[in-house]
């Protein structure tokens, strides 16, 4: 799964690496190493020129809030509880088979956290333990420290007590899909503890490699048997992953201290 990850890239760095051609400044988000559901997150989408729809798509940075909210929804609640779409049945469950069809975007992020899970927690369970270990979080990112372009979908809520007019009267809202993780071993993976992030966990985003950018955004791409390929997950190798603070555990805390490579997992942590 894909429950936080890290964003810190300027809209001046996403339009140049996006091609964005419209985002409006007040939009603008602070730096977030410990982006965390509910939060309002940078989005890169493709949307109809209002002025021109016959022109083709407008590429544009928006804020959206992470945590999907379905059209249908007769409250957001339960939005925190969709942050993920599992790229397997995305294109079949109700609440993700319209977006998934026409409201695809790109989440950009330097990153993602993940817990290590496995059969250490477990065992501790059954010997009766009742204070668990901290979990050892390792941060996932690109090796050549490119942006990481995590495959999304996008949806419009709209809150029926108030008036159509009200600036909170539409809620955008997304999720992160995600796959099966690698079983490669990872770039620089050491010789003892995790080699791959299936060992890690054994679900992860679904990132998209340049080539397939414009076409996952196009909302012209309507077809299931179309869209459905660009599925597929990355080439082998192009991530690492390394053991991070356990500070990020805690969403109060930020800064880019979260996301510094430790030299061995913390002590008194699963590894």
């Amino acid at each position: 799964m894909c429950g936080r990850y890290a964003a810190s890239r300027s809209p001046e760095d996403l339009r140049s690496t996006f091609g964005i051609e419209a985002w409006e400044p007040a939009e603008e988000l602070a730096a977030d190493w410990n982006v965390a559901p509910t939060k309002e997150v940078p989005a890169v989408l493709d949307r109809p020129r209002k002025d021109d729809p016959g022109a083709g798509p407008v590429r544009q940075l928006r804020t959206l809030t992470w945590g999907l909210v379905p059209s249908w929804a007769k409250t957001p609640d339960g939005g925190a509880r969709m942050i993920n779409a599992r790229a397997e049945t995305v294109h079949e469950k109700t609440a993700y088979r319209r977006p998934f069809s026409a409201r695809r975007c790109i989440l950009p992020a330097d990153g993602y956290y993940e817990w290590l899970t496995g059969a250490d927690e477990r065992q501790l369970e059954e010997k009766g333990k009742r204070k668990r270990p901290r979990k050892q979080p390792y941060f996932v990112t690109p090796a050549d420290g490119s942006v990481m372009a995590l495959a999304g979908l996008y949806e419009f809520w709209r809150d029926p007590s108030l008036p159509g007019d009200h600036p909170g009267a539409w809620r955008v809202t997304c999720s992160v899909i995600t796959t099966e993780a690698e079983t490669a071993p990872f770039a620089g993976a050491p010789a003892e503890g995790p080699r791959s992030l299936a060992d890690i966990h054994p679900r992860m985003p679904l990132v998209l490699t340049p080539d397939r950018w414009d076409a996952w955004l196009d909302p012209a791409r309507t077809e299931v048997e179309v869209v459905r390929p660009l599925l597929a997950p990355p080439p082998a190798g192009l991530l690492r992953a390394y053991p991070v603070a356990t500070a990020v555990s805690d969403v109060r805390n930020n800064g880019p201290q979260l996301v510094a490579e430790l030299a061995a997992p913390e002590e008194g942590t699963l590894f």
